[in-house]
């Protein structure tokens, strides 16, 4: 999954000429705290309202004033999780997008970013996730797997996040069955530690969510 892919066809790019009411404007129509300023295909940088309240006068040309704008963006040809990692360090609620020439295309969402990670890690297919523990050295993802087949399961996603010493992983599977208790006696089995369960009743929202939360603070730190 690429930025290309994900870029939004609603957000809007401002030009010099636009004002900084006009950018509040459309920050509160979308619902974002960032916008582009572009001029001709080439990104200016990306401003936000806090920037604009900062200004002398809100209601002059975004021209007219000397900005000190970051200008953070990925390329179109780079994954998803480039995206994500760019957002949370720099705690964006849009990405602007370059082609390899670095002309301006588009923007990424966060929002649109979560709803495509909830397709990354199968959230809004039926089953079941369990989340267990594993020394850092004795991880084997083919293990892991030979356990979850030898249970008639599959897994249909699977990420991992290091404990703040670095000595634990915590890998969240994503599996295709909500009955798991066979793959969590095959697990305990082999000695894994079994930190979470959700079955069928978890809701794939709340769980794409929690997910996607997880995944950006472990970005951040």
């Amino acid at each position: 999954m690429l930025a290309k892919d994900l870029i939004s066809d609603v957000i809007p790019a401002l030009k010099t000429s636009d004002t900084g009411l006009d950018a509040l404007n459309w920050m509160e129509a979308f619902r974002v705290s960032h916008l582009p300023i572009v001029n001709n295909h080439i990104f200016l940088g990306l401003i936000s309202d806090t920037d604009i309240y900062d200004l002398n006068s809100a209601k002059e040309p975004l021209g007219n004033h000397r900005l000190s704008l970051m200008k953070p963006y990925v390329i179109s040809h780079q994954h998803i999780y480039d995206v994500i990692e760019i957002a949370a360090r720099l705690k964006l609620s849009i990405v602007p997008v370059l082609d390899a020439e670095k002309e301006f295309l588009g923007v990424i969402t966060q929002h649109d970013l979560m709803h495509r990670f909830s397709e990354l890690i199968a959230a809004h297919t039926p089953g079941g996730i369990i989340q267990i523990e594993v020394g850092t050295r004795d991880y084997a993802l083919s293990e892991i797997a030979r356990i979850v087949e030898d249970s008639d399961s599959k897994i249909l996603s699977l990420y991992a996040s290091q404990s703040p010493d670095g000595g634990q992983l915590f890998i969240t599977l994503k599996l295709n069955r909500t009955d798991l208790q066979s793959v969590i006696n095959g697990f305990e089995r082999y000695g894994y530690n079994i930190r979470a369960e959700y079955g069928a009743v978890v809701q794939v929202d709340e769980t794409a969510r929690r997910n996607y939360e997880s995944l950006i603070k472990y970005l951040s730190v």
